[in-house]
């Protein structure tokens, strides 16, 4: 018979373990919680999961926006480079006329006269006076070409310069943010070691029983594969939700896409990629891709976001439940959808 005293130690646990899987944290504790009672410590291992979890798709979306600064950084360099060449290139352009505009310059200010007038006041004979003219025409038309051509030339020099100091300018922004990023991302893996490195002792220090009541059942009372499998329908949200169901009871790990362990928005990255479309890495960016879905309209394979920082992610089982890597010690299973506040829901 059952002692009383471990009646309560059962319940105990199970009290938890329910606040675990609830998603209920608590403020830290001020002394080590080994040495505390079960619920106490499975509290203390929820709120260290969470925040460890938190902290992992922070770096999951700090990643893809280091990736987009990257990539406006190569562009604003590759910018930075045809402007600089447009810019000699114009340079050129404007060297080729000057002599001519320069040696039109000198002689108007020596009083050089290039006019009919002055043809017939220095000609000799009619026929000198119609050679002069027609020199002067053509002269004069050459030069007038090429002082506009000097004058387009030198505005598009100008152009280009501001345009190379623009593109320049942007490619040195770029490159500031990305190191930025970088730096950012550097600190919030630092910040990761040690949380999971508190979740681990936090973990050791459950018992095995405790740890079995954490890992939970692969489904819901009631429900197993088959039924959920039944409830599918034809598309790419139902392909993602039969791949992500062959992983249950595969381990949770920080930063894992598959194919043996997971992080949260690692299984719905994996799930979708059986069916051939690439997710975004992040809980964040999941949650604003996709085409919006409420919660009432929700189908088979549709993401479902948690927490007002859309930290977490599962995908739609059907029947209010959801298919997720939860946290640390507890394998990739089905669980009700209402153990989680509800953040939102995209279709893919």
């Amino acid at each position: 018979m059952v002692s009383d005293r471990t009646k309560s130690a059962v319940r105990t646990v199970l009290a938890g373990t329910v606040l675990l899987l609830l998603g209920i944290t608590s403020a830290p504790a001020a002394a080590d919680p080994a040495g505390d009672s079960p619920t106490a410590q499975l509290e203390h291992l929820a709120d260290l999961s969470r925040r460890s979890e938190q902290t992992t798709e922070a770096m999951h979306q700090a990643g893809i926006d280091l990736d987009a600064r990257i990539a406006e950084q190569h562009a604003a360099e590759s910018r930075a480079v045809a402007d600089r060449e447009a810019l000699t290139a114009a340079q050129t352009e404007v060297a080729r006329f000057r002599p001519v505009v320069d040696k039109l310059a000198r002689a108007n200010y020596r009083g050089a006269r290039t006019n009919r007038l002055f043809a017939v006041m220095v000609s000799d004979s009619p026929q000198q006076m119609l050679d002069q003219m027609v020199l002067l025409d053509v002269l004069g038309e050459q030069t007038s070409q090429d002082v506009q051509k000097f004058r387009v030339a030198t505005a598009a020099a100008a152009e280009a310069a501001a345009a190379s100091q623009h593109s320049a300018e942007a490619a040195r922004r770029a490159a500031e943010q990305a190191q930025s990023l970088r730096d950012d991302l550097e600190r919030q893996r630092g910040e990761l070691d040690t949380q999971i490195e508190r979740v681990l002792d936090a973990f050791d220090a459950l018992g095995d029983q405790e740890k079995a009541v954490l890992a939970g059942t692969p489904f819901p009372p009631g429900l197993d594969a088959e039924k959920i499998l039944s409830h599918l329908v034809p598309g790419t949200g139902g392909g993602a939700l039969r791949a992500a169901m062959t992983r249950i009871g595969d381990p949770y790990v920080w930063g894992a896409t598959g194919p043996n362990q997971f992080d949260c928005s690692g299984l719905v990255v994996w799930a979708y990629k059986q069916t051939g479309k690439t997710l975004p890495r992040s809980s964040q960016a999941q949650a604003q891709g996709g085409i919006p879905v409420s919660r009432e309209n929700l189908q088979p394979g549709d993401v479902v976001i948690f927490y007002n920082d859309a930290s977490h992610v599962g995908l739609y089982a059907g029947d209010g439940n959801i298919v997720h890597a939860s946290t640390f010690g507890v394998p990739v299973k089905v669980q009700a959808m209402d153990s989680f506040p509800f953040h939102s829901a995209r279709r893919y």
